[in-house]
């Protein structure tokens, strides 16, 4: 709370000092309200962007994370506020290109009636605004925050394109169950007990694609806020998947021994809906022990190759072994010059 009033005080003590801009900010904000929350321009004239947004942000599409998307952005900027503060300010000419490009996108929407591109112009108008108000430090300081907000737009094949999934995790699960003497059949997506005491189909919504979309902003969020090498940024954030994977397939192993050695009414009912808790501090963990993996010093790896690689034979060294002309050789050893 006390942070929030900080910023708080910052952001009027910064209106107090610069009224213009400040006058131009909420300009801004006004004409963004208008044209992504007011105007409908979608659905027959029906609803906004942000209202298609809301009503895509739904469990059923598996697009329920959206809401919280513009939550972590406002986040992310609260936590480099102080940065951001302290930045040099000094506003550039480029930011209205980049303001131009994101009218562009969202014109093109309304032509084409496509409200994901409308909000896709949402970060690239903001981070243009950033970048001609206040400047290159401020447009560097919020550009991972503003990126983030490409997460609130829904995908509609997204549920298809993870069908593969659910075999996968299915697979997994049988694998795992045979390792610790529980017998199970994995046929497709269905999950059989060899005594035929319980039997589980693996849906669309078991396969992952809430956790996934979860699990990949967290990623995303964490290696921003952790790492200080792009490359490993982009690794741990490639491994996402993987560790939305792991997580899933623990959660549905779990629903199997709950079933083999509890009750399978109990699986399929109460433990099943509330079983997503187990997914996170699986994946999550996941994610920890592959960026500790990364972050390793393997500076031993080199210093051991290098202990084992032998000296290289200097000239002056054999030199320093053989006889110089005219002298005699008491060793009897003949040299070739």
């Amino acid at each position: 709370m006390q942070g929030v009033m900080e910023a708080a005080g910052h952001v009027g003590a910064w209106i107090t000092a610069n009224p213009l801009p400040a006058a131009l900010l909420a300009a801004i904000v006004a004409v963004l309200t208008y044209f992504y929350e007011i105007h409908h321009p979608f659905y027959s004239g029906t609803r906004s962007a942000l209202l298609w947004a809301r009503s895509a942000w739904n469990p059923e599409g598996d697009q329920s994370y959206g809401a919280f998307v513009p939550f972590i952005s406002l986040g992310l900027i609260a936590y480099h506020w102080r940065a951001l503060c302290e930045a040099r300010k000094g506003g550039v000419n480029a930011g209205l290109a980049v303001v131009v490009a994101g009218i562009v996108l969202f014109l093109l929407a309304v032509r084409c009636l496509q409200p994901r591109i409308a909000l896709l112009s949402i970060p690239v108008l903001l981070w243009g605004v950033v970048l001609f108000v206040w400047g290159k430090a401020s447009a560097r300081i919020l550009f991972f925050p503003l990126l983030f907000l490409v997460f609130m737009i829904p995908i509609g094949a997204l549920t298809q394109a993870t069908f593969r999934l659910q075999f996968f995790v299915t697979g997994m699960v049988g694998v795992l169950s045979k390792l610790i003497g529980v017998n199970i059949q994995a046929v497709g997506t269905t999950l059989t007990a060899a005594d035929h005491s319980f039997n589980f189909e693996i849906a669309e919504g078991c396969s992952g694609i809430r956790s996934l979309m979860a699990m990949v902003m967290i990623t995303a969020a964490y290696v921003h806020l952790t790492q200080d090498r792009l490359w490993k940024k982009l690794v741990i954030f490639g491994a996402s998947i993987v560790f939305a994977i792991i997580g899933n397939t623990g959660r549905v192993f779990s629903i199997i021994l709950v079933a083999k050695f509890w009750s399978k009414d109990v699986a399929a009912g109460m433990y099943h809906d509330s079983s997503g808790w187990i997914f996170f501090p699986i994946a999550v963990g996941a994610m920890m022990a592959f960026d500790r993996l990364v972050n390793l010093d393997y500076g031993w790896l080199q210093s051991s190759a290098s202990e084992r690689k032998p000296a290289p034979i200097r000239r002056e060294d054999t030199a320093a072994t053989e006889p110089a002309q005219g002298e005699a050789n008491p060793s009897g050893k003949s040299y070739d010059y």
